[in-house]
C-alpha cells in the first residue's frame, strides 16, 4: 500500500494565526488613523500658506501596509492590513467619508509593490524605508491627481516629496523600529519577524 505525504504548506499560504493578527493590526492602526484624520484640520490651518507642506503630514495614514508586512511577511499583507484600516477609520468617521477605501488600496499597492519586488524574502530596515517611501509617493501623486488638480505641477510635485519623506520615516521607520519592539517582548513569536528580530 503506497501512502502519500500530505502537501507542504507554502510559506507564502496564509495561516489562521496569520489572518487574525493582521486583522487586529490594522484595527489598531485603523483607530489611530481615526485620530490622525481628526487632527487633519489643525493641520490645513497651520500650512495654509504653503499647502503643499502638508504631506509632511500624510505618513500616518501609511503606517499599517508597512507594519502589516513588516509582521507577517506574506503576499497581500500590506495592501489587506491597509485597506482594512482605511475602512476602520471610515466607519468612525472621518471628513473623508468613504474615499479612505480607494486611498488604503492605492497605499496598500504602494507598499505590497515593494515587497513583492524582494518577493517577499527581505523584511530589513532598507526595504521597510522603501516600502513607506513608495507609499508615500502612491498617496501623493493620487491626491494630486483626485483631489488637488488645480494644484501648480510645482506645488503637486513638492506634495509627493513631501509625502515620500513622510512615508519614509512615519511608515518605515517607525513601522520597523515597532516590529522589532513586539518581537522583543515575544508577542511574535508565532512569526518570523519575531525570531529575526535581532538579525
Amino acid at each position: 500500500m503506497q501512502h502519500t505525504l500530505p502537501p507542504t504548506r507554502s510559506r507564502w499560504s496564509w495561516r489562521v494565526v496569520d489572518i487574525v493578527v493582521a486583522s487586529v493590526v490594522a484595527v489598531a492602526v485603523g483607530v489611530v488613523f481615526w485620530a490622525w484624520s481628526l487632527a487633519y484640520g489643525g493641520v490645513e490651518a497651520i500650512v495654509l500658506a504653503f499647502p503643499p507642506i502638508g504631506g509632511l503630514y500624510t505618513g500616518g495614514w501609511l503606517i499599517a501596509g508597512v507594519l502589516g508586512a513588516l509582521i507577517i511577511r506574506k503576499p497581500g499583507a500590506a495592501l489587506y492590513c491597509e485597506v482594512l484600516a482605511s475602512a476602520v477609520s471610515g466607519v468612525l468617521g472621518t471628513q473623508f467619508g468613504l474615499s479612505v477605501l480607494l486611498s488604503g488600496a492605492i497605499q496598500g499597492l504602494g507598499a505590497e509593490l515593494v515587497f513583492l519586488l524582494f518577493m517577499y524574502k527581505k523584511f530589513n530596515l532598507p526595504v521597510a524605508l522603501l516600502a513607506g517611501l513608495v507609499s508615500g509617493v502612491f498617496l501623493g501623486v493620487s491626491e494630486s491627481i483626485l483631489y488637488k488638480p488645480e494644484w501648480a505641477f510645482q506645488w503637486q510635485a513638492l506634495y509627493v516629496l513631501f509625502a515620500a519623506v513622510s512615508g519614509l520615516v512615519l511608515a518605515g521607520l517607525l513601522s520597523w523600529l515597532a516590529v522589532r519592539s513586539l518581537a522583543r517582548t515575544g508577542a511574535l513569536s508565532a512569526f518570523a519577524a519575531g525570531r529575526t528580530a535581532d538579525a
